[in-house]
């Protein structure tokens, strides 16, 4: 179950935003704390954090913007609504979270490099550092929790993108806190080497959002549970003789089923027209996700199915 048909689709909007919202608030001033103090307190990994929470905000405003245009009721242009904007919107986030990764990863691994051979001067991080990635860390934690709450409950693919996200930044940040742990153990390189293995972590989420985004998008075949749970719903259906094929369209948390079954042969096709629309109504009011369903029916010999 994704989300109660009953709901009013404003209220799913307007939990949506608020995640938007909150997270967009939360990294602003996280990145302008931790840019400023990274600067201050001379500490690369947690600059290179606060850089991460710039990229947070753009993308959540890029988001913000996505997640409101696919509140837009249907027309006849789109009759199921707008709401693979979400799953373009998820595009949008994986990418700019591999970006990110990319970009921190190759300027942590020059700092380590260069810290390691001596080349670039060594500054001790200040112990307030530490303080400001510990607070960044449970402030992450509080927003994943939200985030993923709210995305569990309206199906939202944009929502979870952006709980990931959080995820990440609490990886991120606890890399940036080891690193200046190190720092103060007299490791120096440290710092930037904890943060180039947080940027792989980053940039490995970031891929896993985009195919999740583009599986949607390419109208990928429905999962093993969803497939596993027609079957045995249609199984109650004596009138159908085999279930030939599958396939649904996502559109944001809802799925449009198209479905081929085989019947007998001598069945009239007011009688077919009777079997479609039964499993429709069977599977509509089971499958709390399918928005509509177009069944296709075609004769089967019988002996062929036993013989």
């Amino acid at each position: 179950m994704i989300i109660d048909k009953k709901n009013d689709i404003k209220d799913r909007q307007r939990a949506a935003e608020l995640v938007v919202n909150v997270g967009l608030l939360f990294n602003a001033i996280l990145a302008f704390v931790k840019v400023s103090v990274g600067i201050i307190g001379h500490s690369q990994g947690l600059l290179a954090d606060g850089i991460n929470s710039v990229s947070d905000v753009i993308y959540f405003v890029v988001v913000k913007i996505f997640v409101r245009l696919s509140g837009k009721p249907a027309d006849s242009k789109h009759p199921y609504g707008h709401h693979q904007l979400e799953s373009i919107a998820a595009l949008v986030v994986g990418a700019f979270v591999i970006t990110t990764g990319a970009a921190i990863f190759w300027d942590s691994v020059n700092s380590a490099f260069d810290l390691f051979v001596g080349t670039a001067p060594q500054f001790k991080v200040r112990m307030f550092v530490l303080g400001v990635a510990l607070v960044t860390i449970i402030s992450k934690i509080f927003l994943t929790l939200h985030a993923n709450r709210i995305s569990q409950k309206t199906g939202n693919l944009a929502i979870s993108a952006l709980a990931r996200d959080h995820r990440n930044d609490i990886f991120a940040s606890m890399g940036a806190a080891i690193g200046i742990i190190l720092n103060m153990l007299g490791i120096a390189w440290g710092d930037p080497l904890a943060g180039a293995v947080v940027a792989l972590i980053v940039a490995k989420t970031g891929l896993d959002i985009l195919q999740e985004a583009s599986s949607d998008l390419m109208d990928n075949v429905p999962s093993k549970e969803i497939a596993s749970r027609i079957h045995e719903l249609l199984d109650g259906v004596e009138e159908i003789k085999s279930i030939e094929d599958i396939h649904a369209h996502r559109f944001g948390p809802y799925l449009v089923l198209n479905l081929t079954i085989g019947i007998d042969g001598d069945l009239s096709v007011k009688d077919g027209d009777k079997i479609a629309d039964t499993v429709e109504i069977k599977l509509i009011s089971s499958l709390e996700m399918l928005r509509k369903v177009y069944v296709h029916y075609h004769p089967v010999n019988i002996k062929d199915l036993y013989y």
